[in-house]
């Protein structure tokens, strides 16, 4: 019997029947060596993880183009080199037991124009409007500058369709579908806040103004993949990547996102809960005014995202440091549908394996190599966590 019975259930997820309720989420690990093509390495870690139980496997944020991110060797899914490499990956996975689902990835103004890859796409770093982000650290060049000034993107519709492109792609890999990431202060997350985005055409401006991005790009994704095989991530709390709006503005936009995108019938809509890990130093100092819900430290507007989250015929995942007994007390109230976990992911090749059979789960994992191995080393905190028999 299993010692996590609501996790284990299996779930209908569009056209798809889930295993169980426990998802793999999207993890940037940076071992995409040497550029942003996928190689064994990276088949081993995903082949792992559907071997150890994942019903579905969202990749890491896999780039819609070619950008100057603070993350070198993250993969993208733009070239037929890329579609090659991610296709050996989907095929393991499938033999190992798991769907898997593409997270199109679009950085927008947290990238740098003297990173490579940025340098290689010959373009400059994109934004709904030209407002930098606050902080950020790109430790591979000198001086570790900080995020710059982006430059406003003139049509939207040019990023939709790198988006559309990316989609057809991800068919072509092999996926089982594809899922948006709109969340983190991403792109289309920039295009939601309104500290990031105040244009006065039909994209910013008004709560439906400012949804538009988002909705459009998930239209294409549909147009390729029809709404049974597409999922987005959203995060309304905010923090990470400097944006988060007054608790009123920000349950206002995403009522209404939410609202329009569960309209569509995705599979899926994954909601992120407020992390004071993955929040940002605000732009104001101590004691000045603060925006309401917020700390006067920090970015990111605190709050239940289901409190006051508008009731919605598609089905909800819960993220954001979510304990297995947490996830399944969410699913048995059916407050969520599924739970996807990371940091457990990262560190329980067989996390799903563990918890069903009431295995010790390793809490501890090495956040050193979360997004790097040691050196020359890339295996090292990626695919040598030992699965349960290896280590009993």
């Amino acid at each position: 019997m299993s010692q996590v019975p609501f996790l284990s259930q299996p779930l209908a997820l569009g056209d798809l029947t889930l295993k169980n309720r426990n998802i793999m989420a999207s993890l940037t690990r940076n071992r995409n060596v040497p550029t942003n093509v996928p190689n064994d390495i990276v088949k081993e870690y995903y082949v792992q993880r559907a071997r150890g139980g994942a019903s579905l496997i969202l990749s890491e944020g896999t780039l819609v183009a070619q950008q100057g991110t603070e993350w070198p060797h993250a993969p993208g899914i733009w070239s037929e080199e890329q579609v090659a490499a991610w296709r050996k990956i989907t095929d393991a996975v499938h033999e190992a037991g798991a769907y898997m689902f593409c997270q199109l990835w679009h950085v927008g103004r947290v990238s740098h124009p003297d990173m490579p890859e940025q340098k290689a796409a010959g373009k400059p770093v994109p934004a709904p409007s030209a407002i930098a982000a606050y902080g950020g650290k790109f430790r591979q060049l000198p001086g570790e500058p900080g995020y710059v000034t982006p430059t406003a993107v003139k049509d939207p519709w040019t990023i939709v369709e790198e988006f559309r492109h990316a989609a057809k792609m991800a068919k072509k890999a092999g996926f089982d579908g594809v899922d948006l990431h709109s969340a983190n202060g991403y792109l289309p997350h920039q295009f939601l806040d309104y500290s990031a985005n105040q244009r006065t055409d039909q994209w910013g401006g008004s709560v439906e103004n400012r949804c538009r991005f988002g909705l459009e790009v998930i239209k294409a994704m549909v147009d390729v993949w029809g709404p049974a095989r597409v999922g987005i991530k959203v995060s309304p709390c905010g923090g990470y990547n400097d944006v988060g709006m007054p608790l009123p503005d920000t349950l206002a936009t995403f009522n209404h996102y939410i609202t329009e995108l569960a309209s569509l019938k995705l599979a899926y809509i994954q909601i992120v809960r407020y992390s004071y890990f993955t929040d940002a130093p605000a732009r104001v100092k101590p004691g000045e005014p603060q925006p309401e819900g917020g700390k006067p430290w920090l970015r990111g507007v605190p709050h239940d995202v289901f409190d006051k989250l508008n009731p919605t015929p598609t089905r909800l995942l819960v993220n954001g440091g979510v304990t297995p007994q947490e996830a399944e007390a969410y699913i048995k109230d059916g407050v969520v549908d599924a739970a996807v976990f990371g940091v457990m992911w990262i560190a329980n090749p067989d996390f799903h394996t563990r918890l069903e059979k009431g295995l010790a789960v390793n809490t501890q994992p090495d956040f050193v190599t979360f997004h790097h191995g040691v050196g020359d080393d890339t295996k090292a905190g990626y695919t040598t966590y030992p699965f349960a028999e290896e280590s009993s």
